[in-house]
């Protein structure tokens, strides 16, 4: 396919590198830009940690736990601009949506949508916010975790919320539900730990660092090891347990866990984020 001027600017602006190196992977990757950064990646390019340029919608995230916190639910709540997503109806209707779920322990988003709320379908009180904002108001994602204690965290300015399950309530579970919580908020791990990283995340990884040990010049017999000890470096920077505590850059996750309780584990989390 045709790559235009714009395709290199928008490659440009998500990941930071040059507009010749932007083009040709875009032409390499036939126009497909997850596969063109992938072509940056094994290419040693750099890649911003943030995409600048990814389409991002607009809205309101909350997310919240039941009286005894073995309950937790996190919601995405979208509408088309910031203007909107800040307007107390708006806001209003996914609070009341988040509270509902929670007091009903509601299973899925599918089950939320179909419920009854004051009278009306939540899928219709969706379409009437549609007509009456003049914009797309769609309810994206809805996760919940069920487990022994289950923390939540709502950023400021709700743009960023999440829960974490546990599999045990342990000795000042509150003071440490909170600050994992703030720490997945902050460093958005990929999984909890190397053991529940998806395999095609794991084959890609390892698929880039072999591509980047090549590129390098090292000997063949060495791309393996290598390549395992990149991919054991991602997982040391992206799975909750191993990534350095955000309050003490001396421990990590787990090391923070043991010393309230040897046999506390964060068994699974959500994090959901407007424009993620």
């Amino acid at each position: 396919m045709a790559i235009t001027a714009a395709d290199v600017n928008k490659l440009r602006q998500m990941t930071g590198s040059g507009m010749m190196d932007c083009k040709n992977a875009l032409v390499e990757a036939d126009g497909d830009f997850e596969k063109a950064i992938d072509v940056l990646r094994k290419k040693g390019q750099k890649i911003a940690a943030k995409r600048a340029d990814r389409s991002a919608t607009e809205g309101y995230v909350v997310a919240k736990t039941n009286a005894d916190q073995t309950y937790g639910a996190v919601l995405m709540l979208n509408c088309e601009t910031d203007f909107v997503g800040k307007t107390a109806d708006f806001v209003g209707c996914a609070v009341a949506m988040i509270d509902f779920a929670v007091a009903n322990k509601t299973k899925d988003l599918q089950q939320l949508l179909d419920s009854e709320m004051n009278g009306r379908k939540i899928s219709d009180m969706l379409v009437e916010m549609t007509g009456k904002t003049g914009e797309k108001v769609e309810l994206n994602r809805f996760e919940i975790i069920e487990k022994p204690f289950v923390s939540s965290y709502n950023h400021n300015g709700n743009r960023l919320a999440v829960i974490v399950g546990y599999n045990k309530k342990a000795e000042n579970i509150e003071t440490v539900g909170h600050e994992i919580a703030m720490q997945i908020a902050a460093m958005n791990p990929i999984s909890v730990d190397e053991k529940s990283v998806p395999q095609n995340v794991i084959e890609r990884e390892l698929d880039i660092a072999r591509e980047q040990v090549r590129n390098e010049g090292k000997p063949e017999e060495m791309v393996e090891k290598i390549a395992q000890g990149k991919l054991n470096k991602f997982f040391k920077d992206s799975t909750l347990v191993h990534q350095e505590f955000i309050r003490d850059n001396k421990k990590t996750v787990a090391q923070y866990m043991t010393e309230t309780d040897k046999e506390l584990a964060c068994e699974g989390f959500f994090r959901l984020q407007l424009g993620e």
